[in-house]
């Protein structure tokens, strides 16, 4: 798969504010589908599943079965390359008009 259909799919599963709140609890610590499933109790088990799902796909969650748990473990290493490739990027490019619009500013008489 190419690196722009790999974004595409990041960028779809963190679209969805439910996916981000499951990855902040990842973020944490691992935990079982059973214990997402307790911390979203306005979700069936279906639809944590369906989120977890597109997480797997963008491979920003990674799940290990151990017994009869699934645990779900995040992978950060996505959202860093969509940060080195797109966020830093752009992020300088602001800051450099910001410094720019400052000095033309500072060099204004009052």
């Amino acid at each position: 798969m190419s690196s722009e259909s790999n974004d595409d799919l990041i960028f779809k599963a963190l679209a969805h504010r439910r996916r981000r709140e499951i990855l902040d609890l990842l973020k944490q610590e691992p935990r079982t589908t059973g214990a997402l499933c307790e911390a979203f109790p306005e979700m069936d088990r279906c639809t944590v599943m369906q989120h977890l799902k597109v997480l797997e796909d963008a491979d920003l969650v990674i799940a290990r079965k151990e017994g009869r748990e699934r645990w779900n473990h995040l992978n950060s290493l996505p959202i860093k390359n969509i940060h080195d490739r797109w966020i830093s990027a752009y992020a300088g490019h602001a800051l450099s008009i910001l410094d720019r619009l400052k000095s033309d500013l500072e060099g204004q008489p009052e």
